[in-house]
Protein backbone atom coordinates (compact mmCIF):
# COMPACT_ATOMS: atom_id res chain seq x y z
CA UNK A 1 0.00 0.00 0.00
CA UNK A 2 1.30 3.44 -0.94
CA UNK A 3 2.13 5.94 1.82
CA UNK A 4 1.99 9.67 1.09
CA UNK A 5 3.48 12.48 3.19
CA UNK A 6 1.18 15.51 3.28
CA UNK A 7 2.98 18.61 4.50
CA UNK A 8 0.55 21.16 5.89
CA UNK A 9 -1.93 18.33 6.40
CA UNK A 10 -3.47 19.98 9.49
CA UNK A 11 -4.73 22.88 7.39
CA UNK A 12 -7.98 23.42 5.51
CA UNK A 13 -6.99 22.06 2.09
CA UNK A 14 -4.33 19.71 3.44
CA UNK A 15 -6.68 18.10 5.97
CA UNK A 16 -9.32 17.58 3.30
CA UNK A 17 -6.74 15.96 1.02
CA UNK A 18 -5.62 13.67 3.87
CA UNK A 19 -9.23 12.58 4.44
CA UNK A 20 -9.70 11.82 0.74
CA UNK A 21 -6.42 9.87 0.59
CA UNK A 22 -7.50 7.74 3.56
CA UNK A 23 -10.92 7.13 2.02
CA UNK A 24 -9.22 5.86 -1.13
CA UNK A 25 -6.97 3.41 0.67
CA UNK A 26 -3.69 5.29 1.01
CA UNK A 27 -1.58 5.32 4.14
CA UNK A 28 -0.86 8.91 5.14
CA UNK A 29 1.72 10.76 7.20
CA UNK A 30 1.11 14.42 8.08
CA UNK A 31 3.74 17.03 8.91
CA UNK A 32 2.49 20.39 10.17
CA UNK A 33 3.77 22.95 12.67
CA UNK A 34 0.17 24.05 13.43
CA UNK A 35 1.11 27.72 13.12
CA UNK A 36 -2.02 28.14 11.00
CA UNK A 37 -3.32 24.56 10.92
CA UNK A 38 -5.03 22.67 13.74
CA UNK A 39 -3.99 19.30 15.16
CA UNK A 40 -7.64 18.32 15.55
CA UNK A 41 -8.10 18.76 11.78
CA UNK A 42 -5.83 15.79 11.07
CA UNK A 43 -8.22 12.94 10.24
CA UNK A 44 -8.05 9.78 12.34
CA UNK A 45 -5.91 7.13 10.69
CA UNK A 46 -3.07 9.44 9.65
CA UNK A 47 0.33 9.41 11.34
CA UNK A 48 0.99 12.93 12.61
CA UNK A 49 4.28 14.72 13.21
CA UNK A 50 3.93 18.22 14.66
CA UNK A 51 7.03 20.10 13.60
CA UNK A 52 8.52 22.59 11.20
CA UNK A 53 9.31 21.88 7.57
CA UNK A 54 12.51 23.83 8.24
CA UNK A 55 13.66 21.07 10.61
CA UNK A 56 15.48 18.48 8.52
CA UNK A 57 15.37 15.88 11.31
CA UNK A 58 11.58 15.91 11.65
CA UNK A 59 11.14 16.02 7.85
CA UNK A 60 13.38 12.97 7.57
CA UNK A 61 11.29 11.10 10.17
CA UNK A 62 8.04 12.05 8.47
CA UNK A 63 9.30 10.81 5.10
CA UNK A 64 10.08 7.34 6.45
CA UNK A 65 8.15 4.71 4.51
CA UNK A 66 6.65 7.22 2.06
CA UNK A 67 6.91 6.98 -1.70
CA UNK A 68 5.34 10.33 -2.62
CA UNK A 69 4.70 13.80 -1.18
CA UNK A 70 1.86 16.31 -1.46
CA UNK A 71 3.25 19.67 -0.35
CA UNK A 72 0.87 22.28 1.12
CA UNK A 73 3.03 23.71 3.93
CA UNK A 74 3.42 27.44 3.21
CA UNK A 75 2.51 30.86 4.48
CA UNK A 76 -0.24 32.12 2.19
CA UNK A 77 -1.53 35.61 3.08
CA UNK A 78 -0.71 38.19 0.42
CA UNK A 79 -0.95 41.16 2.79
CA UNK A 80 1.24 39.51 5.41
CA UNK A 81 3.80 38.63 2.74
CA UNK A 82 4.15 42.33 1.89
CA UNK A 83 4.69 43.16 5.57
CA UNK A 84 6.99 40.20 6.28
CA UNK A 85 8.72 39.18 3.03
CA UNK A 86 11.66 37.52 4.81
CA UNK A 87 9.29 35.26 6.77
CA UNK A 88 7.70 34.13 3.52
CA UNK A 89 10.99 33.54 1.76
CA UNK A 90 12.39 31.60 4.71
CA UNK A 91 9.32 29.45 5.23
CA UNK A 92 8.07 28.92 1.69
CA UNK A 93 11.34 28.71 -0.23
CA UNK A 94 13.66 27.60 2.57
CA UNK A 95 11.18 25.03 3.90
CA UNK A 96 10.60 23.61 0.43
CA UNK A 97 14.35 23.33 -0.12
CA UNK A 98 14.71 21.35 3.12
CA UNK A 99 11.88 19.06 2.01
CA UNK A 100 13.37 18.53 -1.45
CA UNK A 101 16.83 17.82 -0.01
CA UNK A 102 15.42 15.25 2.44
CA UNK A 103 13.35 13.64 -0.31
CA UNK A 104 16.46 13.33 -2.47
CA UNK A 105 18.38 11.79 0.42
CA UNK A 106 15.59 9.28 1.04
CA UNK A 107 15.28 8.34 -2.62
CA UNK A 108 11.75 9.81 -2.91
CA UNK A 109 11.23 11.69 -6.16
CA UNK A 110 7.44 11.98 -6.66
CA UNK A 111 5.79 15.22 -5.52
CA UNK A 112 2.61 17.23 -6.08
CA UNK A 113 2.86 20.85 -4.97
CA UNK A 114 0.13 23.28 -4.04
CA UNK A 115 1.23 26.30 -6.04
CA UNK A 116 -0.80 29.46 -6.67
CA UNK A 117 -2.25 31.50 -9.49
CA UNK A 118 -0.65 34.45 -7.65
CA UNK A 119 2.48 33.47 -9.62
CA UNK A 120 0.87 34.95 -12.74
CA UNK A 121 0.38 38.44 -11.35
CA UNK A 122 -2.08 40.81 -13.04
CA UNK A 123 -2.88 39.26 -16.39
CA UNK A 124 -4.76 41.33 -18.96
CA UNK A 125 -5.78 38.14 -20.75
CA UNK A 126 -8.52 35.95 -19.25
CA UNK A 127 -8.74 33.05 -18.70
CA UNK A 128 -5.10 32.66 -17.69
CA UNK A 129 -3.20 29.84 -19.42
CA UNK A 130 -0.29 27.93 -17.89
CA UNK A 131 1.88 29.39 -20.65
CA UNK A 132 1.23 32.93 -19.37
CA UNK A 133 4.51 34.52 -18.33
CA UNK A 134 4.74 34.70 -14.55
CA UNK A 135 4.94 38.22 -13.11
CA UNK A 136 3.98 37.92 -9.41
CA UNK A 137 3.08 41.22 -7.79
CA UNK A 138 3.72 40.32 -4.14
CA UNK A 139 6.25 38.30 -2.09
CA UNK A 140 3.79 35.43 -1.63
CA UNK A 141 3.50 34.92 -5.39
CA UNK A 142 7.25 35.35 -5.75
CA UNK A 143 7.94 32.55 -3.25
CA UNK A 144 5.49 30.20 -4.96
CA UNK A 145 7.14 30.86 -8.31
CA UNK A 146 10.58 30.29 -6.80
CA UNK A 147 9.47 26.87 -5.49
CA UNK A 148 8.12 25.96 -8.93
CA UNK A 149 11.45 26.94 -10.46
CA UNK A 150 13.32 24.77 -7.93
CA UNK A 151 11.14 21.84 -8.97
CA UNK A 152 11.87 22.41 -12.65
CA UNK A 153 15.58 22.16 -11.89
CA UNK A 154 15.13 19.05 -9.72
CA UNK A 155 13.20 17.27 -12.45
CA UNK A 156 15.93 18.08 -14.97
CA UNK A 157 18.91 17.32 -12.71
CA UNK A 158 17.67 14.68 -10.24
CA UNK A 159 14.91 13.03 -12.31
CA UNK A 160 12.17 14.14 -9.91
CA UNK A 161 8.55 13.78 -11.03
CA UNK A 162 6.58 16.90 -10.12
CA UNK A 163 3.26 18.63 -10.77
CA UNK A 164 2.49 22.13 -9.48
CA UNK A 165 -1.23 22.92 -9.19
CA UNK A 166 -2.12 26.60 -9.47
CA UNK A 167 -5.47 27.95 -8.29
CA UNK A 168 -7.06 31.13 -6.94
CA UNK A 169 -9.85 30.63 -4.37
CA UNK A 170 -11.00 27.56 -2.46
CA UNK A 171 -14.35 27.21 -0.71
CA UNK A 172 -16.74 24.68 0.81
CA UNK A 173 -16.15 22.02 3.44
CA UNK A 174 -15.92 18.24 3.78
CA UNK A 175 -18.04 16.13 6.14
CA UNK A 176 -16.20 13.27 7.83
CA UNK A 177 -17.11 10.98 10.73
CA UNK A 178 -15.68 13.34 13.35
CA UNK A 179 -17.36 16.47 11.96
CA UNK A 180 -16.54 19.05 9.31
CA UNK A 181 -13.20 19.96 7.79
CA UNK A 182 -13.68 23.65 7.06
CA UNK A 183 -11.99 27.03 6.93
CA UNK A 184 -10.61 28.16 10.29
CA UNK A 185 -8.47 31.11 9.33
CA UNK A 186 -7.58 34.00 11.62
CA UNK A 187 -7.91 36.54 10.18
CA UNK A 188 -10.43 35.30 7.62
CA UNK A 189 -9.71 36.92 4.26
CA UNK A 190 -11.83 34.73 1.97
CA UNK A 191 -15.06 36.04 0.50
CA UNK A 192 -17.50 33.16 1.06
CA UNK A 193 -16.98 32.68 4.83
CA UNK A 194 -17.05 36.46 5.27
CA UNK A 195 -20.32 36.66 3.32
CA UNK A 196 -21.82 33.98 5.59
CA UNK A 197 -20.65 35.83 8.70
CA UNK A 198 -22.00 39.23 7.61
CA UNK A 199 -24.49 40.90 9.95
CA UNK A 200 -26.57 44.06 9.96
CA UNK A 201 -23.96 45.64 12.23
CA UNK A 202 -21.06 44.39 10.07
CA UNK A 203 -22.38 44.06 6.51
CA UNK A 204 -20.28 42.70 3.68
CA UNK A 205 -18.52 45.39 1.66
CA UNK A 206 -18.85 45.09 -2.11
CA UNK A 207 -15.89 46.96 -3.56
CA UNK A 208 -17.21 48.56 -6.73
CA UNK A 209 -20.32 47.86 -8.81
CA UNK A 210 -19.21 49.53 -12.05
CA UNK A 211 -16.68 46.97 -13.27
CA UNK A 212 -16.81 45.80 -16.88
CA UNK A 213 -18.50 42.51 -15.97
CA UNK A 214 -21.97 41.00 -16.41
CA UNK A 215 -23.33 42.56 -13.20
CA UNK A 216 -20.76 45.24 -12.44
CA UNK A 217 -18.97 43.35 -9.66
CA UNK A 218 -15.61 41.59 -9.77
CA UNK A 219 -15.42 38.01 -11.01
CA UNK A 220 -13.19 35.50 -9.29
CA UNK A 221 -12.42 31.79 -9.69
CA UNK A 222 -13.64 29.44 -6.96
CA UNK A 223 -13.29 25.67 -6.60
CA UNK A 224 -14.75 23.35 -3.97
CA UNK A 225 -12.15 22.05 -1.54
CA UNK A 226 -13.13 18.41 -2.20
CA UNK A 227 -12.78 18.88 -5.97
CA UNK A 228 -9.41 20.50 -5.30
CA UNK A 229 -8.26 17.60 -3.12
CA UNK A 230 -9.38 15.16 -5.81
CA UNK A 231 -7.18 16.99 -8.33
CA UNK A 232 -4.15 16.49 -6.07
CA UNK A 233 -4.81 12.74 -5.96
CA UNK A 234 -5.22 12.60 -9.72
CA UNK A 235 -1.93 14.46 -10.06
CA UNK A 236 -0.18 11.71 -8.09
CA UNK A 237 -1.20 9.26 -10.82
CA UNK A 238 -0.06 11.62 -13.59
CA UNK A 239 3.53 12.15 -12.36
CA UNK A 240 6.27 11.36 -14.88
CA UNK A 241 9.97 11.04 -14.03
CA UNK A 242 12.04 13.96 -15.27
CA UNK A 243 8.99 16.13 -15.94
CA UNK A 244 7.58 19.14 -14.08
CA UNK A 245 4.09 20.10 -15.18
CA UNK A 246 2.24 23.30 -14.26
CA UNK A 247 -1.55 22.77 -14.19
CA UNK A 248 -4.28 25.29 -13.36
CA UNK A 249 -7.37 24.40 -11.34
CA UNK A 250 -10.55 26.45 -11.17
CA UNK A 251 -14.26 26.73 -11.85
CA UNK A 252 -13.90 27.04 -15.59
CA UNK A 253 -15.73 30.37 -15.65
CA UNK A 254 -15.69 32.21 -12.36
CA UNK A 255 -18.38 33.80 -10.19
CA UNK A 256 -19.12 37.46 -9.50
CA UNK A 257 -19.28 38.96 -6.01
CA UNK A 258 -22.98 39.64 -6.60
CA UNK A 259 -23.54 35.98 -7.52
CA UNK A 260 -21.81 34.88 -4.31
CA UNK A 261 -24.03 37.19 -2.21
CA UNK A 262 -27.24 36.20 -4.02
CA UNK A 263 -26.50 32.47 -3.82
CA UNK A 264 -25.51 32.77 -0.16
CA UNK A 265 -28.81 34.53 0.58
CA UNK A 266 -30.64 31.64 -1.07
CA UNK A 267 -28.72 29.07 0.99
CA UNK A 268 -29.20 30.77 4.38
CA UNK A 269 -32.81 31.80 3.74
CA UNK A 270 -32.42 35.56 4.27
CA UNK A 271 -30.86 38.49 2.47
CA UNK A 272 -27.17 38.80 3.29
CA UNK A 273 -26.47 42.34 4.60
CA UNK A 274 -24.17 44.12 2.12
CA UNK A 275 -23.14 47.65 1.31
CA UNK A 276 -21.68 48.99 -1.92
CA UNK A 277 -18.46 50.97 -1.52
CA UNK A 278 -15.78 52.36 -3.82
CA UNK A 279 -13.39 50.12 -5.71
CA UNK A 280 -10.17 49.03 -4.03
CA UNK A 281 -6.97 50.15 -5.69
CA UNK A 282 -5.28 47.33 -7.57
CA UNK A 283 -8.30 45.04 -7.90
CA UNK A 284 -8.64 43.55 -11.41
CA UNK A 285 -12.16 43.14 -12.78
CA UNK A 286 -11.76 39.45 -13.66
CA UNK A 287 -9.39 36.70 -12.52
CA UNK A 288 -10.08 33.20 -13.82
CA UNK A 289 -7.83 30.31 -14.81
CA UNK A 290 -8.08 28.10 -17.87
CA UNK A 291 -8.63 24.47 -16.81
CA UNK A 292 -8.27 22.83 -20.22
CA UNK A 293 -4.91 21.29 -19.28
CA UNK A 294 -6.40 19.85 -16.08
CA UNK A 295 -9.15 18.27 -18.15
CA UNK A 296 -6.73 16.74 -20.64
CA UNK A 297 -3.86 15.70 -18.32
CA UNK A 298 -5.74 14.79 -15.15
CA UNK A 299 -9.21 14.00 -16.47
CA UNK A 300 -10.36 16.58 -13.92
CA UNK A 301 -12.98 19.27 -13.85
CA UNK A 302 -15.04 20.61 -10.94
CA UNK A 303 -18.18 18.66 -10.04
CA UNK A 304 -19.54 21.00 -7.35
CA UNK A 305 -21.01 24.41 -8.19
CA UNK A 306 -21.16 27.68 -6.24
CA UNK A 307 -24.32 26.70 -4.35
CA UNK A 308 -22.67 23.46 -3.22
CA UNK A 309 -19.60 25.34 -2.00
CA UNK A 310 -21.70 27.83 -0.03
CA UNK A 311 -24.09 25.20 1.33
CA UNK A 312 -21.28 23.03 2.66
CA UNK A 313 -19.50 26.05 4.15
CA UNK A 314 -22.73 27.17 5.83
CA UNK A 315 -23.48 23.70 7.23
CA UNK A 316 -19.95 23.51 8.66
CA UNK A 317 -20.33 26.93 10.31
CA UNK A 318 -23.70 26.07 11.88
CA UNK A 319 -22.89 22.48 12.92
CA UNK A 320 -23.16 21.84 16.67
Amino acid sequence: MSRVLVTGGAGYIGGTTVALLLQRGFEVTVLDDCSTGHADSVPAGATFYQGSILDGDVVRKALAGCDAVIHFAAKSLVGESVEKPDLYRNNNIGGSQVLFDEMDGAGISRIVVSSSAATYGDSKVQPILETHKAHPTNPYGETKLAVDNLLTDLCAEENFAAISLRYFNVAGAMKIDSGWLTERHNPETHLIPNVLKATADKPLKIFGTDWDTKDGTCIRDYVHVVDLADAHLRALDALKAGAHEIINLGSGGGYSVREVVTTSSKVVGYEIPAVEVDRRAGDPAVLIASIEKAKSMLGWEPTRDLESMISDAYQSLTAV
